[in-house]
């Protein structure tokens, strides 16, 4: 770990104080002399740069030296995880034609919690006790959201919540996630060596870990056909199963999971998959990063276990933020409410006891669902 961060330091020097600045989150090299950060959720530049494209490529490739992998003329694209946690990706030109673009993640040293989420205005005290309600009873759950929208950040709280008398099996293309609990197991994908040869995908890790006894699983990003087995195992008696998803809004992430489910050699037609998808998903939690930077669960959903007489999902929201205008200093004022649906399974919340009745799903009298954050 020394010899690597004095590479750091020395071949990454420009950006150095950036990454040790707690308050930016991620570094953006836009070839050697155009480099911005993101603080708070939103971009700025800053007067950095590097000495020239020969000193920004021997940073790239350094750094895949020491975490094993390759870039160059053949392989000009790197994604890879620093052993600090934080994650980078870069490509080389002339696919890149500013020159070298390299984006560094930095890794959260902080493990955040539903109250910090709640002191950030990013979701309302009774939506994160419904989310904790959900995760008790076992409810599958897919937490949708853009580049950057918070989906990690949101996964490890909800996942820390999973009781810690139960497995869990985290599987990361590269590995993000941190989520606090008593007995958990990370697998992470592994590229193939240059004969192209020994690649460890992520529907590999899924088979091996419906084999390892799991109570749980989580995939950090369903971006593939392991789409469908992860359906499959939340069908199958792994309850409380989560993952992340880009899409834009609840029924947008289903209709994704249905497409890549059917990337793959699969020959399941897709009304089968979508009946599956409806049955497998119980909990969409959509995340947004809204125009002020910051970034607010828009909507909790329920999905109906079944399609309609169309083929199409059905999505009945229980919590949503609704937007009301702007402070003077640029700030986005708004709250999340009920919205006044009961959730199907709110026989298991009464038959557990849980401390969550009915009356957190009255909607107040003012709400209008035209006007919730789109």
């Amino acid at each position: 770990m020394g010899v690597f961060q004095d590479s750091i330091d020395t071949f990454l020097g420009p950006v150095k104080s950036y990454l040790e600045d707690d308050t930016i989150t991620e570094v953006l090299v836009n070839g050697p002399g155009e480099i911005f950060v993101e603080r708070k959720g939103l971009l700025e530049k800053v007067p950095a740069s590097f000495h020239d494209e020969q000193a920004l490529q021997a940073a790239v490739r350094n750094i895949a030296q020491f975490v094993g992998r390759r870039v160059d003329d053949e392989n000009p694209t790197l994604d890879a995880r620093l052993p600090d946690g934080s994650r980078i990706h870069a490509v080389l030109p002339p696919a890149s034609r500013k020159g070298t673009t390299l984006s560094i993640r930095k890794f959260s040293k902080a493990s955040t919690t539903f109250i910090d989420l709640i002191n950030r205005g990013s979701i309302s005290k009774d939506a994160a006790r419904f989310l904790d309600v959900c995760v008790y009873l076992a409810k599958n759950i897919i937490i949708s959201g853009g580049t950057g929208s918070g989906k990690t950040t949101l996964l490890n709280v909800v996942g820390s919540r999973i009781p810690g008398t139960q497995r869990l099996l985290i599987i990361e293309d590269s590995s993000e996630l941190n989520i606090k609990t008593d007995h958990v197991v990370y697998f992470e994908t592994k590229p193939p060596n240059e004969a192209g040869k020994g690649a460890i995908t992520i529907r590999d890790l899924i088979r091996s870990a419906l084999r390892l006894r799991p109570d749980r699983i989580v995939v950090g990003e369903v971006r593939g056909p392991e789409a469908l087995d992860l359906i499959t195992a939340m069908n199958t008696g792994h309850g409380g199963s989560m993952g992340t998803t880009h899409a834009n809004t609840s029924v947008d992430a289903l209709v994704r999971l249905e497409t890549l489910a059917m990337m793959g050699d699969t020959q399941v037609p897709v009304a089968a998959i979508r009946r599956q998808i409806a049955a497998a998903v119980h909990i969409v939690v959509q995340i947004k990063r809204m125009h002020d930077g910051s970034r607010k669960v828009t909507d909790i959903a329920e999905v109906v276990p079944e399609v309609d007489d169309f083929g199409r999902y059905q999505i009945r929201s229980i919590y949503q933020y609704v937007a009301q205008g702007k402070s003077k200093d640029g700030h986005i004022v708004g709250e999340m409410v009920p919205t006044g649906y009961i959730p199907s399974f709110m026989h298991e919340i009464e038959l557990n006891r849980l401390p969550f009745g009915r009356d957190k799903f009255v909607a107040p009298a003012w709400y209008d669902p035209k006007k919730v954050a789109a």
